[in-house]
């Protein structure tokens, strides 16, 4: 049965062609989300590019017909813009016609009473509600939603034989034919007959062989893995064949640190990358840093503090005087082997030979994140950490961000390796606050 969607704003300014994905069904853009684009496009960020390119694909449909009267999109259904003259607006008392949203929900009000039975696509979950306030039916927009009790862990326990353990510690690595393992999963070996006698592993699925951590003893600028996630995770930050690496994890896992601390290794020991590039969403949706005072880099150090702060405690356990630890940071800084930039500058950017880390990517789309590892040029290695518990943009929840995204996309890739960290190691009170607040 065919369908109506009514699109609102923040829809199309997720994803620009969202009008494109709802198959053989129908859509209508109401006026006033044509007016807020317009608003938007001339803001320097991901909103205003979605909103540019959308305004190009409606001017491009116009070629195919008037829009007021509906033109025929490539999936099969009908594309309307409808004007505000059509909607019943007196008859929702209680409202502010002059909101826009407010007159999205007066037409999708309108297409109801004509029969229609619209269903409102909306981000907005106030604009949700008042629409099942209303008897509209209304929905998020559910592409690239993941399940985020279902996330990848990206490790697991394997039981088996314990003369198979002893073949693998003695080989350095054993056969495994079954399809029940990703590219570069974790393993926990157990034995069947003693749980007691376990080994660390990877599984490497091109040569379809389970294998022995090579980073296991490794201790990057100082930093010792506190956990067995944090083993797992530094064995992905420190392999060169992995070149994107996800980190998810609540405030205190080390998610961060664990990724400059090894960035530091291969960029600075290792002489592997040319620079060191730290990155983070500098407000929610990308916001420019344009309103805030002094010049750029003083404008990102407020936002980029967590960064500076993961700096100082790695300094910290390699220099006693704390003079020692603000010079190294401030020649990292100024030599450019440590690069901070806003995710609003990577754009448009080619990024070659750099260890990438991109904090706090739970507050990025999906279409956002794309962009930032299209970004990457040849030998650059990209590290996204976040929390997807955690989440600022307000059009973004657990199940939608970016970051659980492409962990979903990417989980089973030669390149790509993840890992959950679980434990809070910052502090006793900030694993106990990350557990109870």
């Amino acid at each position: 049965m065919k369908k109506t969607f009514v699109i609102d704003t923040n829809v199309i300014l997720h994803n620009h062609g969202a009008i494109f994905s709802f198959q053989e069904h129908d859509v209508v853009v109401p006026l006033g989300v044509i007016e807020e684009l317009d608003r938007f496009k001339g803001v320097n960020d991901e909103r205003g590019r979605e909103a540019r390119q959308a305004s190009r694909d409606l001017d491009n449909l116009r070629e195919l017909g008037n829009l007021a009267e509906g033109v025929k999109l490539p999936t099969g259904g009908i594309l309307q813009i409808m004007i505000d003259s059509e909607y019943d607006m007196p008859s929702i008392s209680g409202l502010d016609a002059k909101k826009v949203d407010n007159r999205i929900l007066a037409c999708a009000l309108t297409l109801k009473k004509a029969g229609k039975n619209p269903i409102l696509v909306s981000k907005d979950i106030n604009c949700r509600i008042k629409a099942d306030a209303l008897g509209i039916q209304a929905e998020d927009y559910e592409t690239n939603k993941i399940d985020i009790d279902e996330l990848y862990s990206g490790w697991k326990e394997l039981i088996m034989p314990a003369e198979q353990i002893e073949t693998f510690l003695r080989e350095e690595g054993i056969e495994y034919k079954e399809n029940d393992l990703f590219k570069n999963e974790f393993l926990l070996l157990k034995a069947a007959e003693n749980e007691n006698k376990t080994a660390l592993a990877k599984y490497d699925g091109v040569q379809k062989k389970i294998l022995p951590l090579f980073h296991l003893n490794s201790r990057p600028w100082g930093v010792e893995p506190m956990n067995l996630q944090q083993k797992f995770a530094i064995e992905l930050l420190l392999c060169n064949e992995i070149q994107l690496v996800t980190l998810v994890g609540r405030a205190g896992t080390g998610k961060t640190l664990l990724a400059l601390a090894c960035g530091l290794q291969k960029t600075i020991d290792e002489h592997l990358f040319r620079k060191l590039l730290v990155s983070r969403p500098i407000m929610p949706l990308g916001k420019d840093i344009g309103y805030l005072p002094g010049s750029k880099d003083e404008k990102l150090s407020h936002w980029m503090q967590p960064i500076f702060d993961n700096l100082e405690f790695v300094m910290d356990r390699l220099y006693k005087n704390s003079d020692d630890v603000d010079k190294k940071i401030r020649f990292l800084i100024e030599s450019q082997k440590v690069q901070i930039e806003a995710i609003t500058y990577i754009r448009g950017r080619s990024i070659p030979k750099q260890y990438l880390i991109v904090d706090e990517a739970q507050n990025l789309t999906p279409h956002e994140v794309k962009t930032i590892i299209s970004r990457a040029g040849e030998g650059t290695k990209v590290v996204l950490t976040g929390d997807p518990y955690q989440i600022d943009n307000p059009y973004l929840d657990s199940s939608s961000n970016g970051l659980n995204f492409v962990i979903e996309k990417f989980k089973d890739h030669n390149l790509f390796g993840h890992i959950i960290l679980n434990k809070s190691e910052r502090s006793s009170l900030s694993a106990l606050a990350s557990e109870l607040l």
